[in-house]
């Protein structure tokens, strides 16, 4: 792993990627009668991924489960990369890594389970959520004070955006892929 301290890799972030079930949601599903799906998503967090685009990171979601949900969420706030019934999260980043011309230092991801620990390995940035099993902590630099759901995804946001707000403006132009 890049033992790059953690300002030095946030500064390098061209896109963050967040897991759904667990980091946006408090990772309940409920479901109702004929499949009806509810989660709950913190409008914390939705502010804090339009902050990170005006500000040239680029945000998107990845997830194992399949759900319109996410796809509506992510319409709402902007966000353009959307990917759900993922079998194979890191695959699904490799491609995605080649599509937008990006090295692993230039992404961070925030996960919440063992499912995330092959990404969190291969991303420059990995974040965890608070509650997230040991070995996803001792995987992430930065491990939020917020649950997942309850504002860990505008934790993160707020952390990057300082380290934003100290490089210079026409460097964080040039970060928009």
């Amino acid at each position: 792993m890049n033992s790059r301290p953690l300002t030095a890799r946030i500064r390098s972030l061209r896109l963050l990627l967040l897991d759904v079930d667990g980091v946006l949601t408090d990772g309940k599903i409920y479901i109702g009668p004929g499949g009806f799906e509810l989660k709950s998503f913190h409008v914390h967090d939705g502010l804090g991924i339009k902050l990170l685009e005006e500000a040239g990171i680029r945000v998107g979601f990845l997830s194992n489960r399949k759900s319109p949900l996410v796809a509506r969420r992510a319409r709402e706030l902007g966000v353009k990369i959307v990917q759900t019934g993922l079998a194979d999260k890191v695959e699904a980043y490799e491609k995605l890594k080649r599509k937008l011309r990006l090295q692993d230092d230039e992404v961070g991801y925030v996960g919440d389970d063992i499912p995330d620990l092959d990404l969190l390995k291969k991303v420059g940035v990995p974040f965890a959520v608070r509650g997230a099993p040991p070995k996803l902590v001792r995987a992430a630099l930065y491990t939020t004070r917020r649950r997942g759901g309850e504002g860990a995804v505008r934790e993160i946001a707020e952390l990057i955006l300082r380290e934003f707000s100290k490089s210079h403006p026409s460097e964080r132009k040039k970060r928009r892929i």
